[in-house]
C-alpha cells in the first residue's frame, strides 16, 4: 500500500474509533462506525486476490446493513423519546434492533457467518485489526446501552456464540478461520456478563485483545496461515513457537495463564447473579474451543510431523523477531497474579 494511503487509512481508523467511544449522541457514534468501515475496506482488498475481493464485499454489505439498522433504531428511539442520547435507549423496538445491529457488527451468533470468511480473505495484519480494534467501537456502544438491553436475549446470543464458535471451529485447517471462531466464542463470554458487570466485559475484551495480538504477531513472524505450515514452523523459530504454544493455552483459558482470569471472574459473577445454569453451559461449551486450541498447541510444538508434508523446512530463519512479541507474550502468560487486586477493587 502507498505510504500516503496507509497514513490516511490508519488515521481514519484512529479517528473513527475515537469518535465512537467518546460520543454520547447516536449521530456521532454512527459517523465514527462509518469512518471505521470505510477505512478498513482498502486494507482487506489490498492483495487484489479473488478471495480478498469476496471478503471485501461481504464485509461492506454486512457493515452497511448493521449501520443502517443502528441509524433506524436510533431514529425510532428519538421519535419515541425526543432525544438522541445513547444512554437513554428506552424504546423496546429500538433495543431489539440495536442488539441485532451490534451483534452483526461484532460477529455474534446468529449473525456470525461473514466474520470467518472475511478473516480468511484478509492478510494476518488486517485480520488482527478486524479481530481487535474494529470490535472496540461496537462493544463501547453496548457498554453505554447495557442498562437498557434485554438480558434474556443477550444470554441466548451468548450461549449460541459460545456453542457455534466452538463447534464450527473443530474441523478447520486454516489458522485465521480457527481464530475467527475463537473470537466468536470469546464474544459469547463477554455478552453473557455485559448487563450485570460492564467493567468485567471491558476487562475481558482487553485481555482477549492482548492474547489475540500476541498470536497474530507470532503467526505473522513465521508466515503461518495453515496447520500444515504450522507443523514445520518450529524449525524456523523454535523459541517463538514455544511461546506461541503457551499463549494458545492462555487463550484457551487454562490456569495458571492470563486467559484463565476473565473466564474465572465471569463464572464467579454469573453465579452471584443466580445464573449458575448459564455459567455451567458456557463453561461446558468452552471445552469445544479447548479441543482446537490444544490441536493448535500440538501443531506448534511437535518436533516431527506425524504425516509426510510438502512444506519445506527452513532451519533457523535469519528474520529478526520484534521485541513487541516478547512483551505481549509475557503479559499474555503472567498476568494472573493480578486477580486479587481486581477482585478487591470496588
Amino acid at each position: 500500500m502507498n505510504p500516503h494511503a496507509k497514513l490516511i487509512t490508519f488515521t481514519s481508523l484512529a479517528l473513527g474509533t475515537t469518535i465512537t467511544i467518546s460520543s454520547n449522541q447516536w449521530a456521532m457514534a454512527w459517523t465514527g462506525l462509518e469512518i471505521n468501515t470505510l477505512a478498513v475496506i482498502p486494507m482487506i482488498s489490498m492483495s487484489h486476490h479473488p478471495r480478498a475481493m469476496e471478503a471485501t464485499v461481504k464485509y461492506f454489505l454486512t457493515q452497511a446493513t448493521a449501520s443502517a439498522t443502528i441509524l433506524f433504531a436510533s431514529t425510532i428511539n428519538a421519535w419515541a423519546t425526543g432525544q438522541w442520547d445513547i444512554t437513554q435507549l428506552t424504546n423496546p423496538t429500538s433495543c431489539l434492533l440495536l442488539t441485532a445491529a451490534i451483534a452483526m457488527k461484532l460477529g455474534l451468533a446468529p449473525f456470525h457467518m461473514w466474520f470467518p470468511e472475511t478473516l480468511q480473505g484478509s492478510s494476518l495484519t488486517t485480520a488482527l485489526l478486524l479481530s481487535t480494534l474494529m470490535k472496540f467501537p461496537p462493544i463501547s456502544i453496548l457498554l453505554l446501552t447495557s442498562n437498557s438491553l434485554n438480558p434474556s436475549l443477550l444470554t441466548l446470543m451468548a450461549i449460541m456464540s459460545t456453542a457455534l464458535g466452538g463447534w464450527t471451529g473443530l474441523n478447520q485447517t486454516q489458522v485465521r478461520k480457527i481464530l475467527a471462531f475463537s473470537s466468536i466464542s470469546h464474544l459469547g463470554w463477554m455478552t453473557a456478563i455485559i448487563v450485570y458487570t460492564p467493567k468485567l466485559t471491558l476487562l475481558t475484551f482487553l485481555l482477549y485483545t492482548l492474547l489475540t495480538t500476541t498470536i497474530f504477531l507470532s503467526l505473522s513472524s513465521s508466515n503461518t496461515t495453515k496447520l500444515s505450515t504450522l507443523l514445520t514452523s518450529w524449525t524456523k523459530t523454535p523459541v517463538l513457537n514455544t511461546t506461541l504454544m503457551l499463549t494458545l493455552l492462555s487463550l484457551a483459558g487454562l490456569p495458571p495463564f492470563t486467559g484463565f482470569l476473565p473466564k474465572w471472574l465471569i463464572i464467579q459473577e454469573l453465579t452471584k447473579q443466580e445464573m449458575t445454569p448459564t455459567a455451567l453451559i458456557i463453561a461446558l461449551l468452552s471445552l469445544l474451543s479447548l479441543f482446537f486450541y490444544l490441536r493448535l498447541t500440538y501443531f506448534s510444538s511437535v518436533t516431527l510431523p506425524p504425516n509426510p508434508t510438502n512444506q519445506m523446512k527452513h532451519w533457523y530463519t535469519s528474520k529478526k523477531i520484534s521485541p513487541t512479541i516478547a512483551l505481549t507474550t509475557s503479559l499474555s502468560i503472567l498476568l494472573l497474579p493480578l486477580s486479587p487486586l481486581i477482585l478487591t477493587s470496588p
